[in-house]
């Protein structure tokens, strides 16, 4: 038995959730993934799936297998990639999604850089706040604003990260006050992200790491940061929002900070695609130069 070959077959069955998609995907019948996989489960002498006509499950002895098998995979990609990566030509179409505010403020203006790098790569951007799923939709690769990560069947690399601020604009303070204690909250009103799951409570974390969540009353909600920031800016509330978003509105004083000595969760800024193995010159250049363009301090938290 080819273990290895077993290995990808049985990580590609957990990922897919099916012996037929992962058939698909490995370009194979579901007779030869059923193979691969009962041949594994003989050699190891234990149950890695649980099987019904409707669905798949892991056994604990198929989840430890899996949870080590996929980066004994990754390892094995990554040296297949950096072995024949000064041979490969990256040519090609390179499909790939962003959020909307972020996409637009902080991607756009490094794409024609890209462009002149690698002529060859016919860049297809897509911007949304809508998270994607890179197999289904064809998507080579995604950048995702996130506080969890992306999902285990993903691979992530951090390019950057962004702290949230809570903050209002100099009219809405002048007019409602400024808080300077967790309670006084209560008083205040704020304009809600809707895609977070912070949206009206907000986890705000002390000096001494002693963490509170505060439920806050929206008098708005958007699901679009930029929306949320336009109505700060008019003196409708407080909000929290990321630097890489209201920086500049920071520093400016279009919108100052409150409760300075409290923090919200920091986000990370992620390159997302569903594997290491097999990656293509094209997506492997793009990660490369995003990461070099956002190596550092990032540039919205810089004074």
């Amino acid at each position: 038995m080819d273990r290895l070959r077993a290995f990808e077959v049985f990580t590609t069955v957990v990922q897919r959730g099916s012996f037929t998609r992962a058939a698909d995907a490995l370009d194979t019948s579901a007779a030869n993934v059923t193979r691969y996989v009962n041949e594994l489960e003989r050699h190891l002498g234990t149950r890695l799936l649980h099987r019904t006509s409707r669905h798949l499950s892991l056994t604990e002895s198929g989840q430890a297998l899996h949870e080590h098998v996929r980066g004994i995979l990754d390892d094995v990609a990554e040296a297949e990639a950096l072995a024949s990566a000064s041979t490969v030509q990256a040519r090609g179409r390179l499909r790939l999604n962003a959020p909307l505010s972020f996409g637009i403020l902080h991607l756009a203006p490094l794409w024609p850089r890209f462009m002149a790098l690698h002529p060859d790569v016919e860049l297809d951007v897509s911007l949304s706040d809508r998270v994607v799923d890179l197999v289904e939709e064809g998507y080579d690769l995604a950048i995702r604003i996130s506080r969890g990560g992306a999902a285990a069947s993903q691979v992530t690399r951090r390019l950057s990260t962004s702290r949230n601020v809570v903050c209002a604009a100099p009219a809405y303070l002048a007019r409602a006050g400024r808080p300077k204690r967790l309670e006084d909250l209560a008083a205040h009103v704020c304009i809600a992200y809707s895609n977070s799951s912070m949206a009206e409570e907000w986890p705000l974390t002390d000096a001494a790491g002693n963490t509170r969540v505060v439920r806050m009353r929206s008098v708005m909600q958007a699901n679009n940061g930029d929306t949320v920031r336009a109505a700060a800016l008019a003196g409708r509330g407080l909000i929290w929002q990321p630097t890489f978003l209201i920086g500049d509105d920071l520093r400016a004083g279009r919108l100052v900070r409150v409760l300075p000595d409290h923090a919200l969760p920091d986000i990370d800024i992620l390159a997302v695609y569903p594997s290491r193995r097999h990656l293509s010159a094209k997506v492997r250049l793009m990660i490369d130069f995003l990461a070099e363009q956002f190596r550092g301090t990032p540039s919205w938290d810089r004074t």
